[in-house]
């Protein structure tokens, strides 16, 4: 069942919005060659802390999930488990996604940064994903259908000569992280659920875009999912609250940041 929320729930959804961001924010700064993946979960941890906030993966499904913050570097798509074992290299890329409760609301959102000099193609990749959340928030207009967003992104992308991951999903948000309804990055087919959207939805919209194929798998870990072709990929999100005037940014860092984007 898809829940529309108040004013004041969306202002507490703000609240660990800009909690993610903080968190967001440490971890950039913390990223460069030689820093673990562990490294940056502590730095996350320490801000959430700090904000009396909690995360919202730690402990979640089954297998519980294991640390406060996702990690996925270079071929690594989602949900990869930071280590202590894993250091990061010149030239890689690392997703971290990162998600915060506060008084029981959730927001999530995530960043994909370059570990020093990186590749053209590297570059170029995280350019095209950020700009295709950007695309997909634009899209989540009150009036519009959910499908509108997964449509534009997918366009753009393969525009640009890459693939989408259709595996994997944004969603709705707010008691729960994960709510209805489902956001695909991809136009619907017929027969998909397409719902429209109203004043007071609350969606967390995230790209996962790949050089190569669309294809995943999962690692033993029963976590970490990565391109089946082991080719790059990318992730940006965020949580939006969708009004009539336009959609409001929850996870955007800054005392303006909540505005339609």
């Amino acid at each position: 069942m898809i829940t529309l929320k108040t004013s004041a729930q969306m202002a507490k959804m703000r609240e660990a919005g800009l909690v993610v961001a903080a968190m967001l924010d440490a971890c950039r700064a913390t990223v460069r060659p030689g820093v673990t993946t562990a490294d940056l979960d502590r730095v996350a941890a320490a801000i959430l802390n700090k904000a009396g906030a909690e995360s919202s993966f730690l402990g979640y499904s089954t297998p519980p999930y294991p640390a406060t913050i996702c990690t996925s570097v270079n071929n690594e798509i989602v949900h990869g488990i930071p280590s202590s074992k894993r250091k990061l290299r010149e030239g890689d890329i690392v997703g971290i996604d990162a998600g915060a409760i506060v008084d029981g609301w959730h927001a999530d959102a995530a960043i994909t940064v370059a570990v020093g000099k990186v590749s053209a193609d590297a570059a170029r990749l995280i350019e095209v994903t950020q700009k295709a959340l950007n695309i997909g928030i634009a899209s989540a207009k009150v009036g519009g259908r959910v499908g509108e967003i997964g449509a534009a992104v997918e366009e753009y992308v393969r525009g640009q000569g890459f693939s989408v991951v259709h595996n994997y999903v944004g969603h709705g948000i707010g008691r729960a992280m994960h709510e209805e309804p489902q956001v695909p990055n991809y136009r619907p087919t017929s027969g998909q659920p397409n719902p429209p959207i109203s004043e007071g939805l609350c969606i967390a919209i995230e790209p996962m875009v790949n050089i190569g194929g669309p294809e995943t798998r999962t690692l033993a870990d029963q976590w970490t999912v990565v391109t089946a072709d082991r080719s790059l990929s990318a992730h940006f999100e965020h949580t939006l609250a969708c009004t009539a005037a336009g959609p409001i940014v929850l996870t955007r860092a800054g005392k303006d940041a909540a505005v339609a984007a």
